[in-house]
């Protein structure tokens, strides 16, 4: 999309500090971390989040996305990572290119990622699993 800073950013029309690339993806430092070393794993193709990329494509995601979290745990003072995919406004997309969140966490380090939880009943559960039975 011409006007996705994403896409720009992915196909190199916009500098970017590149940690990795191959053909179908980019990996760049977050311009605004969460913490020291957040990268983002970009698709060069336009994808607006998880339900619209091609499944090969997203697994294909996953995969950059261990193999660079691997290597940036190795180099950079880190103790675990948040391995993080936002969809939709309400979920914290700000950006509507699909991307992954690797974000490096230390101790202590103020991130924050938590929600409160709530029960699940079991009303709750029969009903989320019969609106799902036979979708698959």
């Amino acid at each position: 999309m011409s006007d996705c800073i994403f896409c720009k950013i992915a196909v190199g029309e916009i500098p970017s500090a590149t940690v990795y690339e191959d053909e179908d993806f980019r990996v760049i430092l977050d311009l605004n971390p969460a913490s020291y070393g957040h990268a983002l794993v970009i698709p060069k193709q336009h994808y607006e989040n998880l339900m619209t990329i091609p499944e090969e494509l997203a697994g294909k995601a996953m995969i950059v996305a261990k193999k660079v979290a691997t290597v940036l745990k190795e180099v950079l003072p880190c103790d675990g990572y948040n391995i993080l995919q936002n969809n939709g406004l309400c979920a914290g997309q700000t950006v509507f290119h699909f991307h992954i969140h690797l974000i490096p966490r230390r101790e202590n380090d103020n991130v924050g990622l938590e929600w409160n939880h709530i029960a699940l009943t079991d009303a709750m559960r029969d009903e989320i699993l019969k609106k799902v039975e036979g979708k698959f």
